[in-house]
């Protein structure tokens, strides 16, 4: 309960089309089917997940929460991103959840509380049977993280690399997730979007959020156009 309290005061939610389902990324496949194992239980107790921004390893975390809801299990998704403006109290209890899953790890190297703390209960949660999945922008060796222990505990585990989308990948992605909304996305519209906005596949995912909501208040179709008024590019 003292998780779930932090998480709806800090207002901390998973998005909805976070999931498994809606992660498509061909050459990564091992890496989900691990991470599935871990959130059952039958896998490694603890994951750790590297990718620069945009490689999906937030969308992987939440994921990853969202299958463990699924299957009656508590978990908890805690980006340090944006939690460590907060006390390091936040992490009090959560041992005692059957999923704790931490992005943005690499937001705390240098920061002596904070790695204690995460070290505390990486031990607490292991030691308590339950499961953990971690994501940063590199490997443990190499995020600047000032405790030896704890770089020792990160590297315990299975340790994944994301491997970044192609932009074939991304036009798949972008028609697929058009496709799920009820929108028409032609491939040369689609190119466009691509072509003309930044290729961080969150920032395509937010212009295409534009699109939609732009197209259904003026009831136009996705053409080149009304792309271009819409995201003045």
């Amino acid at each position: 309960m003292h998780a779930l309290s932090n998480q709806l005061t800090l207002g901390l939610s998973l998005k909805d089309e976070a999931t498994f389902a809606n992660f498509y990324s061909p050459k990564n496949e091992e890496s989900i089917a691990e991470l599935k194992k871990t959130v059952s239980g039958q896998g490694e107790k603890v994951i750790y997940l590297c990718g620069t921004r945009g490689q999906g390893c937030s969308h992987l975390l939440q994921a990853a929460c969202h299958e463990a809801h699924q299957q009656q299990k508590s978990s908890v998704y805690l980006p340090l991103a944006q939690l460590i403006s907060f006390s390091k109290d936040v992490l009090i209890g959560l041992e005692s959840l059957d999923l704790v899953c931490i992005d943005d790890l690499h937001m705390i190297a240098g920061m002596p509380e904070w790695e204690e703390a995460i070290f505390h209960l990486y031990n607490k949660l292991y030691d308590a049977g339950g499961n953990m999945i971690i994501a940063a922008n590199d490997l443990p060796k190499s995020i600047h993280l000032k405790l030896p222990d704890l770089v020792s505990r990160l590297s315990w585990g299975f340790v994944f690399q994301l491997h970044p989308l192609e932009d074939a990948e991304k036009l798949f992605i972008l028609t697929m997730r058009a496709n799920r909304r009820g929108i028409s996305l032609s491939e040369e519209v689609g190119k466009y979007i691509l072509t003309h906005c930044p290729r961080h596949m969150g920032t395509l995912c937010a212009a295409l959020d534009a699109l939609d909501k732009a197209s259904l208040a003026a009831q136009r179709r996705l053409t080149i156009p009304f792309v271009k008024e819409v995201l003045e590019i």
